[in-house]
């Protein structure tokens, strides 16, 4: 290309790293010349050269779910913009072998900085297993993993948490039961603000119903709250959690919101279609996602740029049959 264009290799290497030494003269011959010859940079021997690649590698257990799905549409979003590559490891498991492929593959220069969306205990896993020396920036749960040092950007879902429960006793309800999401730090902030608001209102804390990240898992803890006639509001950790318990509280007779309220979680597109709609708390995952490739490529960031998780009253949430009668 140096050749063709009439100019040194280093006049070539600037303008195809964007120098701002080359005259608008001299980089407009050059472009024509790579048009021409439809030359095209090789990401991983700039890598070699550069040390990373400019581009980031998010890892992820999972590109579905919609927290998942949104932090990473709001990561491409952000890295678009910069001219950032955006490529994506999906972590299997937290087995051993599975949290080690990934690292090591990230590990390689071509995968430029990575963002963990940590969420889950695969997640989490890769993380921890990062060398210390890799540019990497993690979404998490709120409140982060307290055994590591990494920087970690969340949502305040604990605050969240606890407006929707106190939502539900301001109604009438006299206590609140949860049906709750896998948790990754051992101290889920969902579960914290629904037990912190109960404490301080001297309600009954009830045992929290796990769930898996499945449907499946969460039908079947509706059912057992669906069969205990004391039930009378339900905190779901996700709004897929709530379809699920709202699914087997249909089946049992048991009416929403005649005769439950349920609230969910996240805000799903479908959430306000539902028959009948669904409260729920909105969390802004694109943000999140956005936040965490501003932070990686080391521009500064602040968490006034996250949305505060809202909650969004719907239909399926009233007060309790005693207080309507």
């Amino acid at each position: 290309m140096a050749a063709a264009a009439g100019v040194s290799y280093q006049t070539v290497s600037r303008v195809l790293n964007d120098s701002p030494n080359v005259s608008p003269e001299t980089r407009r011959q050059v472009l024509d010349v790579i048009g021409r010859l439809e030359y095209r940079p090789n990401r991983a021997a700039r890598a070699l050269g550069l040390g990373r690649a400019n581009a980031v590698t998010v890892v992820t257990a999972d590109t579905t779910l919609y927290g998942y799905a949104s932090t990473l549409q709001g990561i491409e979003e952000a890295a678009r913009l910069r001219g950032l590559a955006v490529g994506v490891r999906v972590v299997e498991s937290d087995r051993p072998d599975d949290v080690r492929h990934a690292v090591e593959y990230v590990t390689d220069p071509s995968a430029g900085s990575v963002i963990v969306v940590a969420f889950d205990s695969a997640g989490a896993g890769v993380l921890r297993a990062l060398p210390a020396d890799l540019p990497a920036v993690a979404a998490t749960e709120a409140g982060g993993l307290a055994d590591s040092a990494r920087m970690m950007i969340f949502l305040d879902e604990r605050q969240a948490a606890a407006d929707a429960t106190r939502h539900l006793l301001e109604l009438g309800h006299r206590t609140v039961h949860h049906v709750a999401i896998p948790s990754e730090t051992g101290t889920s902030a969902r579960q914290a603000g629904w037990r912190d608001v109960l404490e301080a209102a001297g309600a009954v804390v009830p045992a929290v119903v796990p769930g898996g990240w499945d449907p499946r898992s969460a039908y079947l803890a509706g059912q057992r709250l669906a069969a205990d006639p004391q039930v009378t509001a339900i905190l779901c950790g996700n709004d897929d959690t709530a379809l699920a318990v709202r699914r087997a509280l249909y089946e049992a007779g048991r009416d929403v919101p005649g005769e439950v309220s349920v609230v969910g979680f996240d805000d799903v597109p479908g959430a306000a279609y539902w028959t009948p709609a669904l409260t729920t708390v909105r969390m802004d995952f694109v943000a999140l996602g956005r936040a965490c490739l501003v932070a990686v490529t080391g521009e500064s960031w602040s968490a006034s740029d996250l949305a505060p998780p809202r909650l969004v009253v719907r239909e399926s949430t009233a007060p309790p049959p005693d207080i309507r009668r």
